[in-house]
């Protein structure tokens, strides 16, 4: 399968790609495969499939308390498999910090590297639920940053119990940029130059958080260019089709929403016209990402394909 870095660079049309979660536990695989079926016509690129933290839940068994824990979302790889399967195209699992010590983070590595997936994302992760501060396994990464230098280490040939014969890995590895900054970073400056680190230490290419202020997006490539970031930036954009997500994205995400957007939703008289409304601004705002030169755009559908569908719709027509 081709690496996302060389899909870019050998683009001959627009650059589209998707992004999806793993169904929760005791779901059925079928739920991913009907959301994005619809999806498979307009010829995706790739597929990102998010990775989420396990927790810590901590039972009284009679005098003991026992510390277990738990994924809500498990499964990344294993999706990932069967979507490159079934669909012949490649997958891209997020790679994350959180609840993964190096040596668990290794050995999915080594996972990954046996089933032929040479795509990954490395990012550092949320807290868990209830928590406001990030804090890393013991023998874990605090930063993406890091993750980036054990991944590439792997490309190397340098693992944990690294020996004479350790066989050198291929993986391309795709990092998280932030147009408005990550909301734990002082300011969008050293913000950028926490993704140069991540760069510098081997990222291929730049996926960035959803974004819908193009003046923002323009800011962020040119600063991004300024200290010498060089690797593709991929726009990453989320169809905003109601005013439910235009109240809840700015505060799950932190991001900000141009009145425009605002204007487009409120002035809608029903639902349908709501959708219809966010879908026109959306394609309006991809084009002016690839007016910017960006290689094309990243789609985050949160397991749902109808938004997406009716975007790639308007953007290409009926499909490729």
């Amino acid at each position: 399968m081709a690496k996302v870095k060389d899909i870019i660079s050998d683009r001959k049309k627009t650059f589209f790609s998707i992004e999806i979660t793993p169904p929760d536990r005791g779901k059925s695989i079928e739920e991913i495969y009907d959301a994005i079926e619809n999806l498979i016509p307009y010829e995706p690129q790739f597929i990102n499939v998010t990775n989420h933290q396990p927790f810590a839940e901590y039972i009284e068994e009679g005098s003991l308390i026992r510390r277990v824990r738990r994924s809500k979302k498990p499964g990344t790889i294993a999706v990932c498999a069967a979507l490159q399967n079934r669909y012949k195209v490649d997958t891209v699992p997020h790679i994350i910090c959180g609840g993964y010590d190096k040596y668990e983070t290794e050995d999915a590595l080594i996972d990954l590297n046996y089933l032929g997936i040479n795509n990954v994302f490395a990012v550092r992760g949320d807290p868990v639920p209830g928590s406001k501060k990030f804090i890393s396994e013991p023998e874990g990464h605090l930063y993406a940053s890091d993750l980036v230098a054990q991944i590439s280490e792997m490309n190397g040939g340098k693992y944990q119990d690294s020996q004479d014969y350790d066989v050198k890995t291929d993986f391309c590895i795709g990092v998280a940029g932030y147009p408005e900054k990550h909301y734990e970073a002082l300011n969008l400056e050293r913000d950028l130059q926490n993704l140069k680190n991540k760069v510098d230490k081997g990222a291929d290419y730049v996926i960035t958080q959803m974004c819908f202020d193009i003046e923002a997006m323009k800011n962020f490539v040119a600063k991004a260019g300024e200290i010498g970031i060089t690797v593709p930036i991929i726009a990453g954009i989320k169809p905003v089709t109601s005013m439910a997500q235009i109240e809840m994205i700015p505060r799950a995400f932190n991001v900000n929403i141009p009145m425009e957007l605002i204007n487009s939703i409120e002035s809608a008289k029903t639902k349908k016209e709501e959708f219809a409304n966010g879908i026109k601004f959306m394609e309006k705002y991809v084009g002016q990402l690839l007016d910017l030169g960006l290689p094309g755009i990243h789609v985050f559908t949160m397991g749902k394909g109808a938004p997406a569908k009716a975007l790639l719709s308007s953007l290409f027509g009926g499909g490729r």
